[in-house]
C-alpha cells in the first residue's frame, strides 16, 4: 500500500503490483478493470489516489491544463467559479483530506489560491499526475452492449475502458430563472464573476444581485462597498439564515461536529435557534422572514453580510415579480431601476459527454446509491455528486474509498431492487427535511454519510463480495473471492 489508510481493505487483502491478493487458507488474485476517470477536480484526484493504492490501472481525462477544477481561478476549460476574492467557507480543520492536511501556517479560512497550492501539492506527494492526460477531456462516453466503455477524446482517439468514474462536478453548468417580462440592462452569472473590473465594469452602477447563497452574498457585499460608489439591491425569494465564520473566536464549524449516533431530527431541534444566537435575526436587518427553519436549506456562511446590511450599504429585496425594461417590479410591490443583475441561482448537473436520453439530471434530481452508483449500470461510477453538509473535501475522499473497493472486487454493493429501496430511504434521511428546490436534490449530511460508509457499508460489502464474488467487470477475472476465505 502507498498510505496508512487503507481505505476499507480488509487485513486479509494486499496489494501487490498491479495485483489484488486475497490471503487465508488460499490464495487469489483478481485482476483489476482497467478505469477511465473523467475530471482532475478534487473528485478525479482523491479517486486517482485510491485507485493507485489499490493498484488499479487508470487514465484520468481532464480539459484544462491544469489539476484543481472549480479551484483553478481562471481555469482555462471555463468550468471554475472562483471569484477573486473567493476564501472558503469551511476551516481548514474542515475543508481538507484526512490523510493530508492543509499547511498549519494556512489561514483558518483559505484564498482560492492556497486551496489550489494544496491540490497541486497532493498531486505532486502521491504522484497522480503521470495519469492524467491534460487537455485531453472526454467528449463521449458510450457503453458497450456487453459492459465497458467507447471513450472519444478530444484529440478524437476511441479508448476502450472497463469501468467508467466520473467527477466532472456540477458547479459549472450555471442556472437562470425565469421571471416574467425582460430586462434591458446587462445580466450576467455569478459563475462569470471575477471581480468589480470583470468581466464588467462595476463601478457607480445601479446592481441587483439574486440569490441568498455563499457566492451572492460574497458578491453583494464587495460590490456594495462604497469605494466602488455602486447602489446594490440583494433579492432573495426565500429568505435564510446567516451564520458567522466566527464563534467566540473560533472557526463556527469547529462547533458543528455532530454525533451520527444521535437522532437527526433531535440534532435540528437542538440547531434549529443557532442561527439567531450566533448573529441575529435576519429580519432586524431587513432580510424577508425565511420561510423555513435553520437546517431546511443550505446554510449561508457570512461575517459581512450583516455589517453591509447594518451600514446602509446594501438594500435587502425579496423575490422579483416582474421584470420591465430597466425597471425591476419585486414581490412587495416596491420597484427600482438598474444597470445590472448578477444572477446568483445555482448550477444545473450536465454530463456534455452522455447521451441525454440515456443518462441525464433533469431538475437536478440524480438519485444514485450512496450517492455514486446506479443499479441498471454496474460499470459506472460517480463522485462528487452531493451537496455535503460541511463540505466536500472529506466527502470525496471517503466515496473514493469505495470505488476502489468495488473496482478492486473486494466491495459488491446490493442487488439491485436493494439498492433502489436504499436510494429511497438515504434520500428521505439526508434531504426530506430541505425544502423543495433543485439546489436541495444532491443534499447529505457528510457525518453520518461517513459514520454508515465506514462503519457499516464497506463491510457489508466485502461480506457480500467474499459470499457472491466481486461484480463481474470486463477485464476482471472470474474467480469468486469466495474460494479464497
Amino acid at each position: 500500500m502507498t498510505t496508512t489508510d487503507r481505505g476499507g481493505l480488509p487485513r486479509s487483502v494486499r496489494v501487490d503490483g498491479d495485483r489484488l491478493v486475497v490471503s487465508r487458507e488460499k490464495r487469489l488474485s483478481i485482476q483489476r478493470p482497467t478505469t477511465a476517470v473523467i475530471g482532475a477536480g478534487i473528485s478525479g484526484l482523491t479517486t486517482g489516489k485510491m485507485l493507485t493504492d489499490y493498484g488499479i490501472p487508470y487514465t484520468c481525462f481532464e480539459t484544462s491544463d491544469r489539476v484543481g477544477g472549480n479551484w483553478a481561478f481562471g481555469n482555462p476549460n471555463g468550468h471554475s467559479s472562483a471569484y477573486r476574492s473567493l476564501h472558503i467557507d469551511n476551516s481548514k480543520k474542515i475543508c481538507r483530506f484526512f490523510d493530508f492536511p492543509i499547511p498549519e501556517e494556512y489561514p483558518d479560512f483559505c484564498h482560492h489560491s492556497q486551496i489550489k497550492a494544496y491540490l497541486d501539492s497532493y498531486a505532486d506527494t502521491f504522484g497522480l499526475r503521470e495519469r492524467i492526460e491534460f487537455e485531453n477531456g472526454v467528449v463521449h462516453a458510450e457503453r458497450r452492449a456487453g459492459g465497458g466503455w467507447d471513450i472519444t477524446d478530444q484529440r478524437g482517439d476511441v479508448r476502450s475502458f472497463d469501468a467508467l468514474v466520473v467527477g466532472n462536478g456540477h458547479h459549472w453548468n450555471p442556472r437562470y430563472p425565469d421571471f416574467p417580462g425582460t430586462f434591458d440592462g446587462v445580466v450576467i452569472h455569478s459563475h462569470y464573476y471575477v471581480d468589480p473590473l470583470s468581466p464588467l465594469e462595476l463601478h457607480g452602477k445601479r446592481i441587483l444581485v439574486v440569490g441568498f447563497g455563499n457566492s451572492a452574498v460574497d458578491i453583494a457585499s464587495e460590490l456594495s462597498s462604497k469605494s466602488t460608489r455602486n447602489k446594490v439591491t440583494l433579492s432573495t425569494r426565500s429568505g435564510g439564515w446567516i451564520v458567522p465564520k466566527y464563534f467566540l473566536g473560533r472557526p463556527i464549524d469547529e462547533f458543528a461536529g455532530r454525533n451520527a449516533r444521535l437522532p437527526k431530527a433531535l440534532q435540528r431541534v437542538i440547531i434549529r435557534n443557532f442561527p439567531k444566537i450566533a448573529a441575529g435575526d435576519p429580519v432586524k436587518y431587513g432580510l424577508p422572514k425565511p420561510d423555513h427553519y435553520y437546517g431546511e436549506s443550505h446554510g449561508t456562511m457570512s461575517s459581512e453580510l450583516y455589517l453591509r446590511l447594518g451600514s446602509g450599504d446594501l438594500i435587502p429585496k425579496p423575490n422579483i415579480a416582474r421584470l420591465d425594461g430597466s425597471t425591476v417590479h419585486f414581490a412587495d410591490g416596491t420597484s427600482d431601476d438598474f444597470d445590472v443583475i448578477i444572477y446568483a441561482t445555482g448550477y444545473n448537473i450536465t454530463f456534455p459527454f452522455f447521451d441525454p436520453e440515456f443518462i441525464s439530471a433533469p431538475e437536478n434530481k440524480f438519485p444514485l446509491y450512496k450517492r455514486m452508483l446506479r443499479p441498471d449500470i454496474d460499470d459506472l461510477v460517480f463522485v462528487g455528486f452531493a451537496q455535503p453538509i460541511p463540505t466536500l473535501f472529506p466527502f470525496v475522499e471517503c466515496q473514493s474509498r469505495l470505488v476502489a473497493a468495488y473496482l478492486a472486487g473486494t466491495y459488491r454493493p446490493p442487488a439491485p431492487d436493494e439498492m433502489e429501496r436504499i436510494i429511497v430511504e438515504d434520500e428521505k434521511l439526508h434531504r426530506g427535511h430541505y425544502i423543495d428546490r433543485p439546489r436541495h436534490t444532491q443534499q447529505i449530511d457528510y457525518y453520518v454519510y461517513e459514520h454508515q460508509m465506514r462503519t457499516e457499508e464497506l463491510a457489508s460489502g466485502w461480506e457480500r463480495a467474499r459470499r457472491e464474488g466481486p461484480v463481474k467487470l470486463e477485464g476482471r477475472a472470474s474467480d469468486s473471492l469466495s474460494a479464497a476465505v
